[in-house]
């Protein structure tokens, strides 16, 4: 693995994905503010949650199309410069539909930069699993930090304080510039394998389950725990840092076990021991659950990694649409899938949402056991 490079690319990751945790139904970081300071109503405030997620994750296999067609290193910057450039004008318009477009551009900037730089990260890194886990890793602190940078600034200086979040794309931007020549002139080595869409496709289902379940989890744990353990508002938001942190701690765990293990083996542990996770935090009274939910966000984050490489071998001659695949669209799931489990939770309880999430990581690991490692001659360097 070559260090710098995958740090430097890691980082710009998580410049990314920054903007993504901003407007999303998981960190409504910008939603408060708009409704406070503009009046808009919940459909309207809806239809930016649709811009800045589903358009995003719909959008991206499309890019990885593209990349897979030509060789666009200059995607990365600029794709992080209009990220930054789309959260910087939502301040800056009164106007519903300005607003709106603003942040489909971030939506967009976010869906064209994915593939490419997991194209440029498998370069970087040679397709290894701990260099993957890292620039994983960077879009998961990236999507972390965003209710911790963007809170105090907007409340500091309200809606007009905006402009000031292009400065992480402008920094993403400017340190992903010495990989652009290691990502400009690809060499995809085609070998007689074949593509292999009936594992791809299976291997997609694995990934929308595990969205479902960590979409889950994000958003009721924190109340649950908050109810069962008589916690205070705060004391609920902090299981959800318990939460990140066991993501962490998972993601670059995954690299690591796989290179000893293999991949397919740690994903079936993994989620078993996810299920089992689940199970112990939703059954098992009393202060014990905290240490299931560890658990449980360290086996989830495990395998997240693992997906985007496996994904890749899986379509050796489409390493792009395999990226915006794994990382975009089958990502999505959770987020649609939320309001059908709040409806659910709304009609029963907060433990039935959990108790029927249980299943689900229990089918992927089923899923799991009917994988292959793809033949040596499927797989390609890039």
């Amino acid at each position: 693995m070559k260090r710098l490079p995958t740090v430097l690319l890691a980082t710009g990751h998580g410049s990314v994905d920054l903007y993504q945790g901003i407007v999303p139904v998981l960190v409504p970081v910008l939603v408060p503010f708009l409704v406070a300071e503009r009046g808009y109503d919940y459909v309207a405030v809806s239809g930016f949650v649709l811009a800045a997620t589903l358009l995003s994750s719909v959008v991206q296999p499309l890019f990885g199309l593209l990349t897979d067609r030509w060789s666009m290193p200059w995607l990365l910057p600029v794709s992080m410069l209009g990220t930054g450039a789309g959260t910087a004008l939502v301040g800056l318009t009164d106007d519903y539909l300005l607003t709106l477009l603003a942040i489909a551009l971030t939506g967009v900037g976010v869906a064209a930069y994915h593939p490419q730089a997991a194209r440029t990260a498998r370069a970087v890194t040679g397709g290894g699993h701990i260099g993957m886990s890292w620039f994983s890793l960077g879009g998961i602190v990236g999507f972390a930090l965003a209710p911790v940078v963007v809170v105090p600034l907007l409340h500091a200086g309200g809606l007009e304080a905006t402009p000031a979040l292009m400065i992480p794309a402008v920094v993403g931007a400017l340190i992903t510039l010495p990989l652009l020549r290691k990502g400009a002139a690809p060499k995809t080595t085609r070998r007689p394998g074949a593509d292999d869409w009936r594992s791809f496709a299976r291997l997609t289902t694995i990934i929308v389950l595990r969205s479902i379940v960590y979409v889950g989890l994000t958003t009721f744990v924190g109340l649950y725990l908050g109810q069962r353990l008589d916690l205070s508002a705060t004391g609920s938001s902090a299981v959800l840092v318990v939460l990140f942190g066991g993501g962490v701690v998972g993601t670059l765990l995954g690299g690591r076990l796989a290179n000893r293990w293999g991949r397919l083996p740690v994903m079936r542990v993994a989620y078993g021991t996810a299920a089992v996770g689940l199970a112990g935090l939703t059954f098992v009274p009393g202060f014990v659950m905290l240490g299931f939910v560890v658990v449980t966000a360290i086996a989830l984050s495990v395998p997240f990694s693992l997906h985007i490489t496996l994904g890749q071998d899986y379509l050796p001659s489409r390493v792009g649409t395999a990226s915006g695949v794994t990382l975009g669209l089958a990502v999505s799931a959770g987020g649609m899938v939320a309001p059908a489990l709040g409806a659910l939770a709304e009609t029963t309880s907060l433990q039935t949402v959990l108790a029927v999430l249980i299943v689900l990581p229990a089918i992927a690991g089923l899923l799991a056991r009917r994988l292959a490692e793809p033949a040596a001659d499927q797989m390609t360097v890039v």
